[in-house]
């Protein structure tokens, strides 16, 4: 084995396995091999060099993701953006998906169980999702769903009820890499939602082309009692554009995005700007978290980062931020009902498989009550997550709709990963079944804030 295999990349702490290496990250590689031998004890170097290796991978990790494609300026600064209708009104309460949404809704399920759920285990030990799983979601045109037809799109109509079920369908599969397969259509959808006439010119053409940038909306932060209506980051104005100071935290694929949504205070209200990864100032380190591994998550710090004036994403009074975190948050909704699926689907064979006392657990009362709880508590979630998503896609206003559906998969979710993991036993304990994978991931539904939209 040479010497270059033998450093390298190691898929730990955030960042993917699948990474090139430059010098730095050899330099960091060996540093660490240097570390663990017992002749620095022996020569007295055992501080300096864990110093070296501590101070070279902070700055090294920031330094070699600050780089990004040349967007090429386009469209008509100042000129809306193109948007689509809103979904026509059935007349009744029917949320029964429409054909083209069925189609979509069956290729998205097949995705999630043939490559998803194989790749699963293996993608939160590593903290990143493999390039083959990322490519198929491609393929199957994700970061374009809520980008209208117009720009290149698939969207006819909001999108809001078909990018809800999409999530739902992913989740079943895995929820960190439906987080991270979403993450750039996200953006684009954002594009495609509030973006002028040159923002989507701009960036839109990327994401409908064969070369998809990874991409990501940054709105979470790590602060006590965070509250996203009132970033702590912050956007100064000044002759050029604006600057912005703050640091945002788990945010999906941030080594990789090249075009980030950041949420920041303007003058008292929160705005959305769109930040290039190649903008000076701007440094993403890895930010692993309890769940939703497979999203490489992590942090941004961003330090007198200067963006253009025509970076702001849709309005400057929080009309659109407002939107954004509803909308953000109905997704979520829908990766909950997703992976609470996922949870009843696994023990509701296992409770009537496993034996004990000479007849199968379900017998028991408690464990079919349970169960019953289960499926009952999801489809009331699943419920209001769809109506929410309806409205939203109708144009209407979804806010009462969206907050009692957060609320509701929030408490439920985290409750029917705990007792899926209690159904299990023992075995609902270790990292053989994905139930605990499925707890911790469903522990994020009610702190995470943005990175994905619908």
């Amino acid at each position: 084995m040479s010497l270059l295999t033998s450093l390298r990349p190691g898929g730990r702490h955030g960042v993917p396995s699948t990474e090139s290496r430059d010098p730095i990250g050899y330099l960091v590689a060996g540093l660490n091999r240097l570390a663990q031998s017992d002749l620095l004890d022996r020569v007295g170097l055992r501080r300096p060099a864990e110093q070296a290796v501590f101070s070279v991978t902070r700055s090294g990790f920031k330094t070699i993701t600050a780089a990004s494609r040349g967007f090429s300026s386009a469209g008509k600064k100042g000129q809306p953006g193109v948007r689509v209708a809103p979904a026509p009104a059935k007349g009744v309460f029917d949320l029964t998906p429409t054909e083209d949404e069925q189609m979509l809704v069956d290729v998205v399920r097949e995705l999630a169980q043939e490559a998803f759920r194989p790749a699963a285990a293996d993608a939160d030990e590593a903290c990143a999702a493999p390039d083959d799983v990322l490519a198929a979601s491609l393929e199957v045109g994700l970061p374009i769903l809520g980008v209208p037809e117009a720009l290149g799109g698939i969207s006819e109509e909001r999108s809001a009820m078909a990018g809800t079920l999409v999530a739902e369908a992913l989740a079943h599969g895995d929820m960190g890499l439906a987080v991270a397969a979403l993450a750039p259509g996200s953006v684009a959808t954002a594009l495609g939602l509030w973006g002028t006439d040159a923002q989507q010119q701009t960036y839109l053409p990327a994401f409908a082309g064969s070369d998809v940038p990874a991409a990501a909306l940054a709105l979470n932060e790590p602060t006590v009692l965070f509250d996203v209506l009132e970033p702590a980051t912050t956007a100064t104005r000044t002759a050029d554009g604006y600057v912005l100071n703050g640091v945002k935290s788990l945010v999906p694929r941030g080594a990789q995005a090249e075009l980030f949504v950041v949420g920041a205070s303007l003058d008292g209200r929160p705005v959305l700007f769109l930040v290039e990864s190649s903008t000076a100032g701007l440094a993403v380190e890895g930010d692993p978290a309890m769940g939703v591994r497979a999203a490489s998550l992590t942090r941004l710090t961003l330090t007198d980062a200067a963006v253009p004036a025509d970076a702001v994403l849709g309005d400057n009074q929080g009309e659109a931020y407002l939107e954004c975190v509803r909308l953000s948050r109905l997704a979520w909704c829908a990766l909950a009902v997703g992976t609470g699926q996922a949870v009843l689907d696994y023990v509701t064979p296992y409770v009537k498989e496993r034996h004990a006392f000479g007849e199968p657990i379900a017998h028991r009362q408690s464990v079919a009550f349970m169960v019953a709880n289960l499926a009952i508590e999801l489809q009331a979630m699943r419920l209001v997550t769809y109506k929410a998503a309806s409205r939203a896609a109708a144009g209407k206003d979804f806010a009462r709709e969206v907050a009692l559906a957060r609320t509701l998969c929030a408490d439920k979710g985290m409750q029917i990963g705990l007792d899926g993991v209690q159904l299990l036993g023992g075995h609902g304990f270790v990292k053989e079944h994905p139930v605990e994978r499925w707890y911790r991931d469903l522990r994020a539904v009610g702190v995470m804030e943005g990175s994905v939209l619908v």
